[in-house]
């Protein structure tokens, strides 16, 4: 095997541990978003979108994982550390993102609605932001972009997710 079919293996390895945890949002009526924090090969973190059940509109998979890695690591900075998360983070998730520094971002569906690592405006890659986050798109891409139409259109229908 090569190092470059190595490396995808790993990342989807920890993609579908964000995707285990988009199927917990799901399951409890959520939009299936799904998040883990690695470090050192690691995962640190683990979360999933809690806005409904906790009636919180900040209770977002990757702002609950943050707080989660940097409680674990004792550091604002999430320098060294990589996110996978299901669904392109939106305006809010991208500004924590930068805020804590975080090296890479992988994401499984891109939102071309309220996207903001590039699908609608880039707040990852801004110039005069003291840092900028590294962004991989498409990892395990249809399964998690799957999952998000299933729940929405259970949603349309009148069906609870």
């Amino acid at each position: 095997m090569t190092i470059e079919m190595n490396e995808k293996k790993l990342h989807e390895k920890f993609m579908r541990a964000a995707i285990v945890q988009a199927k917990r949002a799901y399951a409890n009526g959520d939009a299936p978003v799904g998040c883990v924090i690695v470090s050192g090969g690691r995962v640190i973190a683990r979360s999933y979108n809690r806005r409904n059940r906790d009636s919180d509109a900040t209770a977002h998979a990757e702002l609950i994982a943050i707080k989660k890695a940097c409680r674990k690591t004792g550091d604002f900075r999430l320098e060294g550390c990589s996110m996978y998360v299901t669904l392109e983070p939106c305006q809010m998730c991208a500004g924590a993102l930068v805020q804590c520094r975080i090296d890479r971002v992988y994401i499984g569906a891109k939102s071309e609605k309220a996207g903001c690592a590039g699908s609608v405006i880039d707040l990852l890659h801004v110039d005069r932001f003291n840092h900028q986050v590294e962004t991989v798109f498409g990892v395990l891409e249809e399964e998690c972009g799957s999952m998000l139409t299933e729940f929405f259109r259970e949603l349309r229908s009148g069906k609870k997710p």
